[in-house]
């Protein structure tokens, strides 16, 4: 059989319809699945829960099938994405007593959002009842959501890298989409270059701001204590945290999936912060401002949120309310009034 050579028409022609898609302006398509698959272990292994009854943790990624592709269109970036995973998660009393389960997530797609995953936990056959399977299937349930959250962000920040390139019109856009259910993700990738966007990937967002406010029975000065004693911030988030408690000191909370720097602290009164969700575009903060008001056997806490992106202000806002405002409130009885 003969070979093309730089002689061959046909060479020419297709090295003349490869020159013309200049900046991906044509389809092209790039297959995520096998990073996908080994991104979807290293997010859920390890994972761990923990209450006054004991731990769980998940130990092994048994089943990932499924795929994965971004498909770039003139700028378009469009995403599908479909997996079933099942999962092992080890269980152990506090008393030392050992439990296994299995954990399933069956509609991993972008035509689900995350609230409407389905993740099913259970415990082995063999195994007696413990009051550890409702630990996995409550607050293990929602750190399998958040993981499987950050999959997505990373598919869409960290994968795309060499996709994202500028367009005609000097911009180019993420849509994540299916086939029968499109959904336009509000992420734009401006042009290299772009003072507006960062540095290092090239990515500017469209961004809101939020207020938020918060009475807890407690002092100022323990609320505020709350928030940067890294024991305590372990103890309400009940997930491993580091906790640099000066200005410019970095913090990392939930595991990861929240990061941030302190940019001014005033002892009992007001903290602020750089801030983000892990899958946010690269070195993408919001700006945190939290002010600490006494009221007399109360603290209120005037929280403002600057530079969230758009398509993150739900998850934002109902992130604090959950995982900071209501989690502080039970773990050390500062009140349950939510507003």
């Amino acid at each position: 059989m003969a070979k093309w050579g730089e002689g061959d028409p046909r060479w020419i022609v297709e090295e003349r319809a490869d020159a013309t898609n200049v900046n991906n302006w044509h389809w092209t398509e790039r297959d995520a699945t096998n990073w996908s698959s080994d991104k979807l272990k290293f997010l859920l292994v390890g994972l761990s829960v923990e209450n006054e009854q004991g731990t769980c943790e998940v130990t092994e990624v048994s089943k990932v099938e499924g795929e994965a592709s971004i498909n770039n269109r003139k700028g378009k970036l469009i995403f599908f994405y479909e997996w079933t995973l099942k999962a092992t998660w080890t269980g152990t009393s506090k008393s030392g007593i050992k439990y296994t389960g299995t954990l399933e997530v069956p509609n991993l797609s972008d035509e689900n959002d995350m609230e409407d995953l389905d993740v099913s936990v259970s415990l082995n056959k063999d195994e007696p009842e413990t009051p550890l399977l409702n630990l996995m299937k409550t607050k293990g349930a929602d750190k399998v959501r958040i993981a499987l959250d950050s999959y997505v962000g990373y598919l869409k920040t960290e994968f795309t890298q060499g996709m994202i390139l500028p367009t005609a019109n000097g911009m180019a856009t993420i849509q994540s989409t299916s086939q029968s259910k499109a959904k336009l993700d509000k992420t734009q990738i401006s042009a290299p270059g772009s003072s507006t966007a960062p540095v290092n990937t090239g990515v500017k967002i469209p961004t809101c701001k939020l207020s938020l406010r918060e009475t807890f029975l407690t002092s100022p000065a323990d609320l505020y204590r709350v928030f940067l004693n890294q024991e305590m911030v372990q103890a309400f988030t009940r997930a491993s945290a580091s906790v640099d408690a000066d200005k410019g000191g970095r913090f990392r909370l939930l595991d990861g999936n929240v990061l941030g720097v302190f940019t001014e602290l005033i002892p009992d009164e007001k903290i602020v912060m750089k801030w983000r969700y892990n899958n946010w575009p690269s070195e993408h903060y919001a700006r945190i401002t939290m002010v600490f008001l006494d009221r007399s056997s109360e603290t209120e806490l005037r929280l403002e949120l600057a530079g969230v992106p758009e398509s993150e202000e739900e998850r934002t806002r109902e992130g604090w309310k959950r995982y900071y405002f209501e989690a502080i409130k039970q773990t050390f009885g500062f009140g349950s009034r939510l507003y």
